[in-house]
């Protein structure tokens, strides 16, 4: 609990009252608990056998400038990726 607190921030007195009181933190303090473990919330709640999906800069780039493309631009950038 102590290194938890430590590295995400939380106090451990906080913690140790979610094991005690059975709680569950909330959304913001497991942001904080994620980050701590270098993970993503996404990735917390993976199940066991699913694989994480790593995009590169270039690919997060790539879906950030799609998502601004109206549905006819985008169905031409995959008709053009698809040509390539």
């Amino acid at each position: 609990e102590y290194q938890l607190a430590e590295h995400s921030g939380l106090t451990q007195s906080t913690i140790s009252s979610w094991y005690r009181k059975q709680m569950l933190p909330t959304i913001p303090s497991l942001v904080k608990i994620c980050d701590a473990f270098g993970i993503t919330v996404s990735q917390f709640f993976l199940e066991k056998n699913e694989q994480t999906v790593h995009l590169t800069e270039k690919q997060a780039s790539l879906l950030a400038a799609s998502a601004k493309l109206s549905s006819e631009q985008y169905d031409a950038l995959l008709s053009f990726i698809e040509l390539l």
